[in-house]
């Protein structure tokens, strides 16, 4: 087929030009309208997209040619081929400021900055910014170091900040900071009751639709829930 990638050691070829083209060969009208009501403006399929990622390994050069690109599918794709840590940090800073897409948001911190030399640098500076959606990615990486490196941390005054803010705080904001006292209450006993009586006060996303089967976001039903679960309960 036209445009496809050539597969196994003979990448190095490959064009960004010709990657583009297997990706718009890809795009399905039906999964862009559905993607589009999330906010995602691609309708490549993610199994599809990962496919081409694993043929063609690590390409950081071609990387940087699918960001310039401005296109989503293949900024997603970036995201798998790079190497995270030749990105310097205000290259980061940019990407993340033009990653408006909620998909290529999330891809990009977890598959790039995470994995990367700047991710603290990058979270202090994220967190105090006025742009919601670049403050939601500074919330996203203090969860993480609330749940897997929290030394260093005062979980107390991120408490205090939940408490003041998240009730008003726009949409992706709003999540991201849900997701932090949510994580802050499962993962640190010392602060469980304070986290579940800021959820329950507050009420974000008590009445978020849940598909059965599925735990709830609103804090304090996720905290029980999880806790449950560590705890063995039935």
């Amino acid at each position: 087929m036209a445009g496809t990638v050539a597969g196994a050691s003979g990448e190095a070829g490959v064009t960004a030009d010709e990657v583009l083209a297997e990706l718009a060969a890809l795009e399905d009208p039906r999964m862009r309208e559905v993607n589009e009501r999330h906010g995602d403006d691609h309708g490549v399929n993610l199994a599809g997209l990962r496919a081409i990622a694993k043929r063609l390994r690590t390409r950081h050069e071609l990387a940087r040619e699918l960001w310039a690109s401005g296109d989503t599918a293949a900024r997603l794709l970036a995201t798998l081929v790079c190497r995270p840590k030749e990105f310097g940090r205000d290259e980061l800073d940019a990407m993340l400021r033009a990653a408006r897409a909620p998909k290529l948001h999330d891809w990009l911190l977890n598959h790039v900055v995470k994995k990367g030399p700047h991710a603290e640098e990058l979270r202090l500076r994220w967190l105090a910014d006025p742009d919601p959606v670049v403050a939601s990615a500074g919330w996203a990486l203090t969860t993480e170091r609330v749940a897997k490196r929290p030394e260093g941390l005062d979980l107390d005054a991120l408490l205090d900040t939940v408490e003041r803010e998240m009730k008003d705080a726009p949409g992706r904001l709003q999540w991201a900071m849900n997701h932090c006292l949510a994580r802050t209450g499962i993962e640190h006993p010392a602060h469980r009751d304070r986290a579940l009586a800021i959820g329950e006060r507050l009420e974000v996303l008590k009445d978020h639709p849940t598909p059965k089967g599925c735990t709830s976001p609103y804090a304090p039903a996720w905290i029980t829930e999880m806790v449950r679960r560590r705890e063995g309960g039935s």
